[in-house]
Parts: structure tokens; sequence; C-alpha cells
């Protein structure tokens, strides 16, 4: 039975059933009717879009010029052997890099395996896929370019932007396998109508489903903190002004007291980042995304991050952020 009330009541108890590599099981009541799917479906599109993942965007083959090639004592021609490739889930081991190339060398007679493509860099996740069979005398030399990304990126899009002498692949970065909700009645004195969200995320074991729920959780809030500073809901304690101690000073110096080699610093320069703070505020992914920055730039910006004391994966509180921002903001408005 339903009764009269003036405001909404907010889910309270949250389960984890299950959280393993490459799955999580959670449930989240009660929900009002109506609210389960107003909560679960932009979820489920957050993690499906927003999840990082790692894939091949282009290959090298000593002796290839195309992908309608073949290779002498290979079973499979080019274009087949790159759509085994794309089938291998590649993880890097080392999660602050955003791009690698992996070289390999193989004869034969020799099957080869997703497992035969790890080495000191990089950890295939599916072992037991198949890429290639080589027969006698055949001699396979080949370099994988690997990237950090999210979604789905079709080669068009990044074909020139790549090295000379590698074929583009289409990029499917997702490690998502499968998002699931359902959203179950239950009884809540002795009304019917509440719900309960159950998640369910499954991974491919490039990355734990667990930090992709995570991920998704803190990208679906930032987006309804921009409409707070606007509205003033109460996602921000606008009422308490928020004291920043002496430690992060240092923030608000321009970024040429990083003392960069000139092309990070420019890359920067050029992304329209005049202070330390704002790589604070941007996190690894933006920094890694920035137009023109290399690897070895993005490696030096984190290396000074760590020595000024404010890695980019260091926990800051919300309102120490927002307070970051509103001083930079003001900064910037003084000076340009």
């Amino acid at each position: 039975m339903k009764k009269l009330k003036s405001q909404l009541e907010l889910p309270e108890q949250i389960e984890i059933k299950e959280n393993s590599d490459k799955k999580l099981v959670v449930e989240i009541a009660p929900f009002e009717a109506g609210f389960g799917v107003s909560v679960a479906h932009p979820i489920r599109r957050t993690i499906i879009a927003s999840s990082l993942g790692y894939a091949p965007i282009g290959i090298r083959i000593e002796g290839v010029k195309h992908e309608f090639d073949s290779i002498k004592g290979m079973v499979e021609d080019v274009a087949r052997f790159i759509i085994n490739l794309k089938n291998v889930r590649f993880k890097f081991k080392d999660p602050e890099k955003k791009e690698l190339i992996a070289s390999y060398s193989f004869e034969g007679p020799r099957k080869i395996m997703g497992k035969d493509l790890n080495n000191d860099s990089v950890e295939v996740v599916n072992p037991n896929e198949y890429v290639a069979q080589l027969n006698d005398e055949a001699k396979l030399n080949f370099s994988i370019l690997l990237r950090k990304g999210m979604g789905f990126v079709a080669v068009e899009n990044f074909r020139e932007d790549l090295p000379e002498g590698f074929i583009g692949i289409d990029a499917f970065f997702s490690p998502v396998k499968r998002v699931h909700y359902t959203i179950e009645n239950i009884l809540i004195e002795d009304d019917p109508t509440y719900e309960k969200v159950i998640f369910e995320v499954e991974t491919d074991g490039q990355r734990k489903p667990y930090d992709l729920f995570k991920d998704a959780l803190e990208n679906y809030l930032k987006h309804f903190m921009i409409l707070d500073k606007t509205f003033g809901v109460g996602l921000i304690n606008k009422d308490s002004e928020v004291e920043l101690g002496e430690e992060y000073n240092i923030l608000f110096d321009r970024i040429d007291k990083m003392k960069l080699r000139s092309r990070s610093f420019n890359s920067l320069d050029r992304a329209g980042i005049r202070y330390i703070g704002e790589l604070v505020l941007m996190g690894r992914e933006k920094i890694m995304n920035i137009k023109n920055l290399g690897q070895k730039s993005f490696e030096e910006i984190m290396e000074k991050m760590k020595e000024i004391g404010f890695p980019v994966d260091r926990p800051i509180p919300v309102e120490i952020k927002t307070a970051i921002e509103k001083k930079i903001a003001q900064l910037k408005k003084e000076t340009e």
C-alpha cells in the first residue's frame, strides 16, 4: 500500500555479490518506483562509453607493404592475420604508458597463440587465442603499435598519424564484454512497488569490472558537478569557503616552473594549460590525450608531478578540487 509522502526515499542498501577479475555483481535497493531504471541505464551507458582499454592500432610486417599481401610459409594471408590479432586482448604492464610498440620474431614450423605475444611490456589476457600457423622455413617478423583508449575508433580517423610502414587497424579498446541490469520489485512496509537494481559487469580481463564500475560512477557524477556550479543543488557546498593549505600553493605556479623540456612545455602551452594545478584537475587520461603530447613528454610530466608532491592519481576531495579550479580561473582572468 502506497503512503502519502513529501520527499523521495533514497536507496540505503548496497551489496557486492561477486567481485572477481572478470565479473562484478552489485545489488542496490530500495528505489522508488521508476527510479531504478533512471539510475541504472545511464550508469550502464557510461560504463560502455567511457571504459579504458588497450588495442592494436597498427602493424608493421617485414616484407609486407599492404594488408592484401601474403607471407611465404604462413597459412593465413595478411588480412586474416590482422583479424586474428584484433581478437588478441593486450594489457600494458606499465599503466602509465599510453602507447608502445611490441616487436616479435617467429620461425616455422609452429603455431602462434596469444600467449606467445607476452613480453616485458605487455600481457595477453586471452592466451589461448589463435593467431597464425607457420610452415617449414617460414619467418615472420612484425611489430604491433598498441594504444590505450576508449570505445571503438575506425582506422580512417588516425591512419595519417601512424608511423611510416605501419598498416592501420580498426581499434576496439573497450574491455567490456557485457553490462546488464535487472530490476526486481521488492516489498518495503507493505508497499510492493519499490525496486532493487542488480548490476552485472563482465570484462575480458584487461581491467577489473570493479574498477570500471567505479570509474563510470565518477565520470557520471562529474557531469552533474558542472550543473551544480550554476544551480547549486548541494553537490558542492558553496556556503563554506575551503581554505587551501600552504602545500597547495605550488599548484598556482605557472607550468614553466616545472622546467620541462621545450617539447613538453609547448604541448601544454598550445593546449591552453598555464598552471600546474590544471594538470592535477585534468587527471592522467586527459593529460594522455593532449594533442601532440608524446609518450616521453607524458612520462616526464608524470615524473615532475611526483617530484612536487602531486602525482596526478593522488586522491583530492571534491571541495578542494573546486577551490583549486576557482582560484586558477581567477588567476587566468587577471593575467589573460
